[in-house]
């Protein structure tokens, strides 16, 4: 059964009750407009297919316009879901406090709690409670109002240009990453959303679009995206470390010498990409002469590195998913790293990070070092967590999390020939926790390097600004 809550809280959300049954069901104008916004943002973060509870539903007129599979809805109000069923009959609705939560086992991949946290009467609760709704890849999507709004919106509902309300708090966003915290919950993101949040002749339009995002602490709506905090997996998984190998042949010996056996088994898939030198042959033989250790090799029918990568996690049978690039400037001794990280579950996401240990001399000339220090920069900007090195080849999650990257990569397209965006901005599109792993970045031994400065450096550009209207400037 849900714990019991005080005396004290126990009023606050009678009062609250008590409110909205007596308030209108259908919301005034400029609410529906801001309601609209709200959806149009949910959506973005909410992947296909998912089912999806909103905590605090009142009318149902924002879970109306979000889109999943399964909607169910939450309130105190009698009066409040009644409308909502009447809105969204193929929906679900439970009359009950958050605090109170029990759904009798029910459980959601999205739970959804948008302008509602500062009604709760104990917020901490809240999030407790949640945890009965959820499994491990839950996600929690959470707005509220910018605390230095506040000014405004009393003015604006002393004019009668906002509808009243119950009292309430005013949470700010230090306040709900530490409640996040407290109720078992790990932040992943958090985006500042709506300059305008009614219509104004399309410079709501503008201003919403255009520069919210580049104005992120003044936005009237908070957007914060957590996940459970996980513990360590009882049973250790096994992984697939995925080798695009072109124009390698001296480095394919020490790939295998040098890759750990990690988890419950570890394999290693050789891609070959249309080498000109001997790469195939090392492969085959280096495969022939490590019976002891599970190898597969293939060659790709594609181009670029992307390719290769699909191509080896389509072969894959590990439960986590490496990449390590053949040139060895990452070491392979340094993957039990990302291995523990995804183990733990401390994240879903480990990224290999170039830029904080110094690295050998000529491991990485100085205009490539300007550009991916802006690259990271601009991705932290632009995914709402720190990612800062873009470009290490080493990129590690679940066959999990990969499989649902696949079923939503129609968002951006097929059009990273490097393979490492296309795992971001996929990561990014699923709310997944990216952890960032610091390694020593080596010179080369044998070969050069298969990326050309000028011409990749435009195409990187141009991908981070097509994401840029994917993610941000929406």
């Amino acid at each position: 059964m849900p714990p019991e809550i005080s005396a004290l809280a126990r009023d606050h959300l009678d009062r609250v009750r008590a409110f909205y049954d007596a308030a209108p069901v259908e919301p005034q104008a400029g609410a529906r407009a801001y309601r609209w916004l709200l959806a149009h943002y949910y959506n973005l973060l909410i992947p296909v297919g998912a089912s999806v509870l909103e905590i605090g539903c009142g009318s149902g007129e924002l879970l109306a316009q979000l889109r999943a599979e399964k909607k169910t809805g939450v309130d105190l109000s009698a009066t409040q879901l009644e409308a909502a069923r009447r809105r969204l009959p193929e929906a679900e609705f439970f009359a009950t406090a958050g605090e109170l939560l029990d759904l009798g086992g029910r459980r959601f991949d999205v739970i959804v709690i948008s302008d509602t946290l500062n009604l709760a009467a104990d917020v901490q609760r809240l999030f407790e409670q949640l945890h009965r709704v959820s499994h491990e890849d839950t996600r929690l999507l959470v707005n509220f109002q910018n605390s230095l709004w506040r000014p405004l919106l009393s003015l604006a509902r002393g004019l009668g240009l906002k509808a009243p309300q119950p009292q309430s708090s005013w949470l700010a966003s230090s306040d709900v990453f530490n409640l996040l915290d407290l109720g078992g919950w790990s932040k992943i993101s958090w985006h500042g959303r709506i300059l305008v949040p009614f219509p104004a002749l399309g410079l709501d339009w503008l201003a919403n679009r255009w520069l919210a995002p580049l104005m992120q602490w003044f936005c009237l709506t908070v957007f914060i995206v957590s996940r459970p905090t996980l513990s360590e997996a009882a049973k250790p998984p096994t992984v697939s470390v995925v080798i695009p190998a072109r124009n390698e042949a001296g480095n394919i010996a020490a790939a295998v010498a040098r890759t750990p056996e990690m988890g419950a088994g570890t394999e290693l898939i050789f891609v070959e990409g249309h080498s000109k030198d001997d790469t195939w042959a090392q492969i085959q033989k280096v495969a022939a002469d490590h019976p002891e250790r599970k190898i597969k090799i293939l060659q790709q029918t594609g181009r670029g590195k992307g390719d290769a990568v699909r191509a080896g996690f389509a072969a894959a049978t590990g439960d986590i998913f490496m990449i390590l690039d053949a040139d060895l400037t990452m070491p392979p001794e340094d993957l039990p790293k990302f291995y523990d990280v995804l183990a733990s579950g401390r994240a879903e996401f480990a990224n290999g990070v170039r830029l904080v240990y110094p690295m050998d001399e000529k491991a990485m000339q100085f205009l490539n070092l300007c550009a991916n220090k802006s690259f990271g920069l601009i991705f932290t900007w632009l995914l709402g967590q720190p990612v800062k090195d873009t470009l290490c080849g080493t990129k590690v999650l679940s066959r999990n999390h990969y499989e649902k990257i696949v079923a939503n990569r129609a968002y951006f397209g097929d059009f990273d020939p490097f393979g490492d965006f296309d795992l971001l901005f996929g990561a990014a599109k699923l709310n997944l926790k990216i952890a960032d792993v610091p390694i020593r970045y080596r010179e080369r031994t044998y070969g050069t390097t298969n990326i050309q400065r000028w011409k990749h450096g435009w195409l990187l550009l141009r991908m981070v600004m097509f994401a840029a209207r994917k993610l941000k400037f929406v």
